[in-house]
């Protein structure tokens, strides 16, 4: 007996069915899980999901028509629900694994305020998240999503054929990713060429960071973003593509090292009502440490994506996918 093949994957509604699919499936495997606080991976593994799920509602909005409950900020008011525990995970993973060991013991004696607050703060975010699950949104949102994954409606332009309308759908993403204001922190103009200004001590940093720090983190938002968006089309490019998003991820990552270092700094002079400085000297050395590091790490990525070249090679390799992957 002869098995049937899979159709091929073509038009645009087919990329959006799989993706909204695939992410609402993962999303929901981790759900028990969640609600019973089981695992601290459960609950990255599901904002992950939601945060995907987000981007192939949104992006794909134009090829499939879903029901109303199904919405960017239905689905946004969910993932920052489970963001805001996540977040204090890492805090916590962070203080234990990162910093505590290095500590001198008087500082890892001070610590354990933090993480009695830590602890209080989870508590409550838990019962947050456990009564988002529960919620009338919540479920309406799952019921919706199964309904039309057993019954799909799109928009005419879900009839297009993906490598048709691919470079439009990303181009545009590529272009806010380029044109966010984030590149240019530190840097000078000079005769209409941008410099990036190296060898900065890290008081210069530090000041840098507390001026413009959340523009820094909009631009690393900005660059999952996108990787979410590139890492569906994946199948449909070659190399090159697959490297820009290698990039993207890194850039992501380097910006979130920087930036989580901040979140503890200001959750650390929260807690103990003061400068760090005077509590947990050491640990306040470290975090500044840390964020001068990771401007390192930064520059020479900052450096590589103000050139043209690397801009325009970019929009190149979106406006070609690969030929003849799809028949």
């Amino acid at each position: 007996m002869k098995l049937a093949t899979q159709p091929t994957v073509k038009t645009l509604g087919d990329y959006a069915y799989q993706a909204i699919q695939k992410h609402f499936k993962k999303s929901l495997k981790w759900e028990k899980s969640v609600k019973k606080d089981e695992d601290p991976e459960a609950l990255h593994q599901m904002r992950v999901g939601m945060r995907r799920l987000r981007t192939a509602v949104t992006r794909f909005g134009i090829a499939v028509d879903l029901p109303k409950p199904v919405s960017d900020r239905s689905i946004g008011k969910i993932a920052r629900r489970l963001g805001s525990l996540r977040d204090l995970d890492v805090l916590k993973e962070s203080l234990e694994n990162n910093y505590k060991p290095n500590l001198p013991r008087k500082e890892q004696g001070t610590l354990e305020t933090a993480f009695t607050a830590l602890a209080k703060q989870r508590e409550d975010v838990l019962s947050s998240v456990q009564k988002t699950l529960k919620d009338e949104p919540y479920k309406s949102l799952k019921e919706s999503l199964e309904n039309w994954l057993e019954k799909p409606n799109y928009q005419p332009l879900a009839s297009v054929s993906i490598q048709q309308v691919l470079p439009d759908l990303l181009l545009p993403e590529v272009s806010n990713f380029l044109l966010h204001p984030g590149w240019l922190i530190g840097t000078e103009f000079v005769e209409l060429e941008v410099k990036i200004q190296k060898n900065w001590e890290r008081e210069k940093i530090e000041k840098q960071l507390t001026t413009e720090g959340e523009v820094l983190h909009s631009l690393r938002k900005e660059a999952k973003r996108i990787r979410y968006q590139m890492e569906l089309f994946t199948d449909l490019y070659g190399e090159s593509y697959t490297a820009y998003i290698t990039e993207v991820k890194n850039i992501q990552e380097i910006l979130g090292t920087m930036q989580d270092s901040v979140v503890l700094g200001e959750w650390l002079e929260d807690i103990f009502k003061s400068e760090i400085q005077t509590q947990l000297p050491t640990l306040a050395s470290l975090l500044t440490e840390n964020r001068y590091q990771s401007w390192q790490q930064w520059q020479p990525l900052q450096e590589r994506y103000l050139k043209t070249e690397t801009r325009h090679s970019f929009h190149l390799t979106i406006l070609h996918p690969l030929s003849g992957v799809i028949s």
